[in-house]
């Protein structure tokens, strides 16, 4: 069932107006009320569910909770932080980093926290998008999505998991005050998340099976603190850091034209894969269950240097028969084994493709973006906008993830859009921008002839990365830098486009 906002008060409260109301406040929407201010856009609000800003680096606060993109590109590009303290950040250091860049540049004050949107609606009378929170109604001539991707756990539909008995939780709402020291503990996935989690906690735990559906490719993760001479030269020397940013751009780069445009060019990198495995795996029982059967790359690969060593150690292991059921302090497999546990991590990533938020929007036809998604697929113009959702723009929209580099870039090119759409839609008094059908068509169209070759399509493999139409609607498969030129300038002529009644007038 579709929720619409139809409300435009709570109780005797009027719906409070803004401009411009962003929904989200990790790097994405942090980014854009920066923006925003920059270019002397006001009045806009940022609508936080959260306590803070931050959004994943908020939320994921799991035990080695870290990021798999080296820290130089991981930073906005007119805000580097020469104050890393190691080549991969982790959690908490991005996490104080975030909130430095929103304090440096004043705009907490736009944000309204512990404000969840329940829903939107496009108002086609007034030409305004009706907004429902968990703090009452908004109104917005433009609505901006900052929602990430990773941001609504998927939790597994796995028979009697409600009636467990023990500690269990999603590894992305980490229970601090489950003490797991001496306990039997179950980690269900054998995703990003968990190749940090398991090493982390294998040695507190009496016992941990760990549930693997399908072994992940990992690579090395060249991890090494900043030595005191690299700081001081981050801080000090005019350029020493952008260069460093620019050179481990270029090189991730190159990953591109073995991910998307001739896959065999991805054995290098498998190979450096399998003697990781050979080299860390001596078990030839468990290095059999941990081998990959698909391409490296179809799937996302990961990193870490003490990953397979935990899954070696005497009190670890592998399970990669299938779940059952769970009961109340067991988990039974397929093949009927039942093993005791006294807590369950569920590690199974988020709804990305299928999120929850899709339900909540509402365009000018009246259906939601569940709706459409159910008809069409997951489908947007430039990752930006979607036909049927006037004056609203999406961040991390439809194909704008990576599988290889740093997602801050993306970001950035999205934000110089939208922010190019807004100066666009005041310099030119329009009311309403709608991208065209025809246009986003045949940009969808162009994106998926670009897959067919890539590795996501031909290594194998079922990954995240799909939606239910078996269409990759979550990656972009080209170079970032394309990506950019792309989104450079906001493309009016690409819009439907009505004029505001007073630019016109006068």
């Amino acid at each position: 069932m579709s929720r619409k906002v139809t409300d435009k008060a709570v109780g005797n409260r009027p719906a409070r107006h803004s401009r411009i109301v962003i929904v989200g406040s990790g790097f994405s929407g942090l980014g854009m009320a920066i923006r925003l201010s920059q270019q002397g856009q006001n009045d806009y609000l940022v609508l936080e569910r959260g306590h803070d800003v931050g959004g994943t680096w908020r939320d994921n606060t799991y035990p080695g909770a870290a990021c798999d993109v080296p820290s130089q590109l991981y930073s906005y590009s007119f805000a580097l932080n020469p104050e890393w303290s190691r080549s991969f950040s982790k959690q908490p250091e991005i996490q104080r980093y975030i909130q430095g860049v929103a304090d440096k540049y004043g705009v907490r004050d736009k944000h309204i926290f512990g404000c969840e949107m329940t829903g939107a609606q496009w108002n086609a009378a007034t030409a305004r998008w009706d907004i429902q929170t968990s703090q009452g109604a908004f109104t917005a001539d433009i609505l901006i999505s900052a929602v990430g991707a990773l941001c609504e756990p998927n939790l597994p539909d796995i028979k009697g998991i409600n009636e467990f008995q023990g500690e269990i939780f999603h590894s992305a709402r980490w229970n601090h005050d489950a003490d797991l020291t001496g306990k039997r503990v179950a980690v269900i996935g054998t995703g990003a998340s968990a190749i940090q989690i398991v090493p982390n906690i294998a040695k507190q735990v009496a016992h941990l099976d760990v549930y693997q559906r399908t072994a992940p490719w990992l690579l090395p993760r060249m991890d090494r603190p900043y030595l005191a001479p690299e700081k001081l030269a981050f801080k000090y020397l005019p350029g020493v850091q952008a260069l460093s940013r620019a050179a481990i751009y270029a090189a991730r780069e190159t990953q591109v034209v073995g991910l998307a445009k001739f896959p065999p060019a991805m054995k290098a990198l498998e190979a450096i894969a399998r003697a990781k495995l050979m080299v860390e795996v001596r078990d030839p029982e468990l290095r059999k269950k941990v081998t990959p059967n698909f391409r490296i790359g179809c799937k996302r690969m990961l990193i870490s240097n003490d990953y397979y060593p935990a899954l070696s150690r005497d009190n670890v292991d592998v399970v990669t028969d299938g779940i059952k059921e769970v009961r109340a302090g067991s988990i039974v497999t397929k093949d009927g084994v039942e093993r005791e546990v006294d807590a369950i991590v569920v590690a199974t990533g988020f709804h990305v493709t299928d999120s929850p938020v899709f339900e909540t929007i509402a365009g000018r036809d009246g259906r939601t973006l569940a709706e459409v998604f159910e008809v069409s697929g997951q489908q947007g113009y430039k990752g930006s906008a979607i036909h049927n959702y006037p004056n609203m723009f999406f961040l991390l929209g439809p194909n704008v993830g990576l599988g290889h580099t740093s997602m801050v870039y993306m970001i950035e090119s999205q934000i110089n859009y939208i922010a190019d759409a807004v100066a666009t839609i005041d310099e030119q008094g329009l009311r309403t921008v709608e991208v065209r059908k025809d246009v986003q068509d045949e940009f969808n169209a162009e994106l998926q002839k670009k897959l067919v070759g890539s590795v996501w399509s031909t290594g194998g493999c079922a990954s995240w990365y799909l939606d239910k139409h078996g269409n990759n609607t979550t990656l972009w498969p080209d170079f970032t830098f394309r990506f950019r030129s792309l989104l450079e300038k906001f493309d009016v002529a690409a819009y439907d486009t009505t004029a505001d009644a007073v630019a016109k007038a006068s």
